[in-house]
């Protein structure tokens, strides 16, 4: 088993957040007034109640590590996320960068 990390993000509604991951193939592992875990695989998101959020001025965020990132960013885009520089949510189309292992997307 390799190292792994689970995210605890803010939700300002659950059933909302919920109905977005599961267009992009997470399922609900665990759901009550409190807290959610939604996962896809190996990737597990938890979330707890924030329904002051202000997602533009949140500095809450999660980074996923894919084997796949192709057919990840597929799902996204058959799920109707959009490709712009504005507004929640967007997608950006993948890209090669400098890491500290070497190119990485």
């Amino acid at each position: 088993m390799s190292d792994s990390a689970t995210s605890n993000l803010p939700s300002r509604n659950f059933e909302k957040t919920s109905n977005f991951y599961k267009a992009l193939g997470f399922s609900e592992r665990w759901h009550d007034g409190s807290w959610m875990i939604l996962e896809r695989g190996d990737l597990v998101l938890e979330f707890f109640p924030f329904p002051d959020l202000d997602p533009l001025t949140s500095s809450f965020g999660c980074c996923l590590r894919l084997d796949d990132l192709d057919a990840f960013y597929t799902v996204c885009n058959d799920a109707g996320l959009s490709e712009r520089s504005i507004g929640q949510p967007r997608l950006h189309a993948p890209v090669l960068q400098p890491g500290e292992l070497g190119w990485v997307r």
